[in-house]
């Protein structure tokens, strides 16, 4: 019998890191692939992206309408009880092998409970990383601890996932899939982009990927330093969508005020993967709080001015430039990311996420693991002078 593999997704941002090991398990002639999207892919709001998946080619199994119209906290914690709620229709039926999970976003508790109360093994992507400034990172963890086989991003996020009491077989340090793109698809040149933008790219251009601070009592605490910071730019600025997390809606008319002040700029509600990669390698600088900024921009020697504590704690390749929530030090950092200098001094970088092999390891690892109740029973690891012993893993 063929091996049954769901994989969970709840926005842009983690199908774009999904599509790669999604297309492989498709492939697989021994895996029978069963795809959930809930959340913000089924929200017009936030461009409808289920649509997105589909034009890929692949077929949607299960649609979990959760993500309520709201604009604070308590909105996000009754998403997750809703989401919880149609998972466990869906799952109990479907029954799958294995459920792959990815990276932190708060939605993804509600596959992973679900998943622990009905035997399903899990896999995780993207584990043992860190980002103080958001609930990301205890969600991160939970999900650690929930799931039975982990692919992380790094070698020092395998290394953190193992100093966490999970068995080394577990472990596998495979990079972030979403670097496979870069490697195994074509980008837009600059030309192709610009008309299918509707943007001049001929003209200086920045751009701004920018979340609430979940976890911020005010999740945009740190807003009115990044928007005098950038009220002080010449170049045109482009900004993509934040998450819909507390606070979002209110950053998106706060965006949209700010250009209507200006002349050139534009507001992207959704942008695929491959055009958002495209513009990435078309812009001179990327600005704001997003993961994206630490993970994809290594690997295009991208400037990147990280602003504020959202990603504070995530392991840094040198094209990023952090600056606190202060409109002088964010100011400062884009004129240093914008100089030649630092440009030159980017040349042969390597990007500590990965070499755009992810996608092959990890199926590679879903495909072959051994089912059964080994993997679903997680062992306690012995302690020894105040650090976890994995004796298999040690040949003891």
């Amino acid at each position: 019998m063929k091996r049954k593999i769901a994989v969970v997704t709840t926005s842009r941002a983690d199908y774009g890191h999904l599509y790669w090991p999604l297309r492989d398990l498709a492939a697989h002639s021994e895996v029978d692939l069963r795809l959930l999207a809930l959340g913000a892919h089924l929200s017009p709001e936030f461009g409808h992206t289920a649509a997105e998946i589909e034009r890929d080619g692949f077929a949607i199994d299960s649609r979990i309408e959760c993500l309520l119209s709201s604009d604070s906290d308590v909105g996000m914690a009754k998403t997750i009880g809703v989401a919880m709620l149609g998972l466990a229709d869906a799952l109990g039926a479907m029954r799958p092998d294995l459920l792959l999970l990815i990276a932190d976003r708060y939605e993804m508790l509600a596959p992973a409970s679900v998943a622990l109360a009905l035997r399903i093994p899990i896999a995780h992507i993207e584990g043992g990383e860190i980002s103080e400034g958001a609930i990301d990172d205890a969600v991160r963890n939970a999900l650690t601890k929930m799931s039975h086989i982990h692919f992380t991003s790094t070698e020092q996020g395998q290394r953190r996932v193992l100093a966490m009491g999970e068995e080394s077989w577990r472990v596998h340090c495979a990079g972030a899939p979403s670097l496979d793109r870069l490697r195994r698809e074509h980008v837009y040149s600059r030309e192709e982009l610009s008309a299918r933008l509707a943007l001049d790219l001929a003209r200086p251009t920045v751009m701004v990927v920018y979340h609430p601070v979940t976890i911020a009592a005010d999740t945009l605490r740190e807003t009115d330093a990044l928007f005098a910071a950038l009220g002080q730019l010449s170049e045109q600025i482009v900004f993509c969508y934040p998450n819909a997390d507390a606070g979002s809606r209110k950053l998106i008319e706060r965006t949209r005020e700010f250009l209507s002040t200006r002349e050139q700029g534009k507001l992207f509600v959704n942008l695929d993967t491959v055009t958002y990669l495209s513009l990435l390698r078309a812009v001179g600088v990327m600005i704001g709080n997003s993961s994206s900024g630490i993970m994809e921009t290594p690997s295009l020697a991208l400037p990147t001015v990280n602003v504020g504590f959202r990603q504070q704690g995530r392991e840094r390749a040198r094209n990023i430039l952090d600056a606190p929530a202060d409109a002088a030090a964010i100011l400062a950092q884009i004129r240093i990311a914008q100089s030649e200098a630092f440009r030159r001094s980017l040349n042969g970088m390597t990007n500590p996420y990965g070499d755009g092999h992810a996608s092959e390891r990890i199926v590679q690892v879903l495909t072959s693991v051994s089912l059964g109740e080994r993997l679903l029973t997680k062992r306690a690891l012995p302690l020894r002078d105040g650090r976890f012993v994995d004796a298999e893993a040690a040949g003891e």
